[in-house]
């Protein structure tokens, strides 16, 4: 059986990289992969304490709903991508000027 640490672990330094890449990605599909990413480490965590206690059931209920949530915010956010994107000709945040009036 794999220790609850090498679960913190890898879930730790998948969440750092998925901040990372929101953080320094310069367009609007980066940073939404670095979010799914950063939930991804958080689907982890969860799991990973649910299975140190296997009588509750609680982690894997709250890691379902985490990915509910994030298939919505991906179809939310890739419908206003398009919609920047059509209307703007670019997915470069720093070149949408008209959103920061």
């Amino acid at each position: 059986m794999i220790p609850l640490e090498h679960y913190l672990f890898v879930a730790a330094a998948l969440f750092c990289i998925g901040l990372a890449i929101a953080v320094t990605k310069r367009h609007f599909i980066g940073m939404l992969l670095g979010i799914e990413l950063m939930l991804n480490a958080v689907n982890i965590n969860l799991i990973a304490f649910s299975r140190h206690d296997p009588e509750k059931l609680g982690g894997q209920l709250f890691a379902l709903f985490v990915i509910v949530v994030a298939a919505a915010e991906v179809t939310v956010a890739l419908a206003i991508i398009m919609r920047v994107y059509g209307h703007y000709k670019t997915v470069d945040p720093d070149k949408v000027s008209e959103l920061k009036q």
